[in-house]
Parts: C-alpha cells; structure tokens; sequence
C-alpha cells in the first residue's frame, strides 16, 4: 500500500471518528437543552457582545439565510434577543440574553464533560502526541 493511499485511509478513519465524537458531544449537550450549533452560536454572542446576524454568520461560517433561521429559533426559545441597529433598521443585532447565558453554560459544561470522558481513555503521552498530531493535519 502506498504512503498515499494510506493517508487518506487514516484521513477517513480521522473523519468518521470526529463525526461520532461530535455526534455524542451535541446529544449529550441536548441533554441539557442546548445544542452544539446554538452553544456555538452562544459562545460566539459571549465573546462579542450584541452583534449584527451578518457579523454571525461570518464569525461561524454560515450562510445568512442559516443564521437567520438559528437566531430566530434561539429567539423564540428566549436565548437571545434581536433589535434593529439603531444606524440601519433593516439590520438586525443579536444579543444574549440571562436565559441564553444560562443555556451557555450548561452546554459548555455538557461538552466539557462528555469530551473528557472521551478523551481520558488516552494516557498524557498519546493525548499529548494526538494534540501534536492534530497541530500538524489541520489545513
């Protein structure tokens, strides 16, 4: 077997296990009532304070027409808030809520947690050598 086709055998197996491990992360956050996508979302509204659903997008890599959909969804659940920038009344700003902040927390929690019970089945040597790995395939 070539080093080439190799690589791209591992890069699959690579690509397989990241969506099962963020497969189990987003349903053990669900569990605690916020998905990865909207911790994402609230994490990202943490950082930056209120800010314009095109900055959103940009910030997340998502179509404009998805994050609208995102935020009016997190809106009706009461996780975040839109108003109308006081310079343009057709652009929207999206800003955090308490109960948003409240969801961002147990979510990160969530993630945390489950991504530890994951990860600590490595010893410090093979989670420091993955670290590395990761380092050097990331495009």
């Amino acid at each position: 077997m070539t080093k080439s086709r190799r690589a791209s055998e591992v890069g699959l197996h690579f690509l397989t296990t990241a969506a099962q491990v963020r497969k189990a992360v987003d349903e053990h956050m669900a569990l605690e009532g916020v998905s990865l996508a909207r911790t994402k979302v609230l994490q990202v509204l943490a950082r930056l304070g209120p800010a314009k659903q095109t900055q959103l997008a940009e910030e997340l890599g998502m179509a404009a027409r998805s994050i609208t959909q995102a935020v009016e969804a997190m809106e009706r659940d009461g996780l975040v808030r839109r108003s109308s920038d006081a310079d343009d009344r057709r652009v929207k700003v999206v800003t955090l809520t308490e109960e948003g902040g409240r969801a961002l927390a147990a979510g990160e929690a969530a993630g945390d947690e489950i991504l530890r019970s994951i990860f600590q089945r490595l010893d410090a040597d093979q989670l420091a050598a993955l670290d590395e790995i990761l380092a050097v395939v990331r495009p």
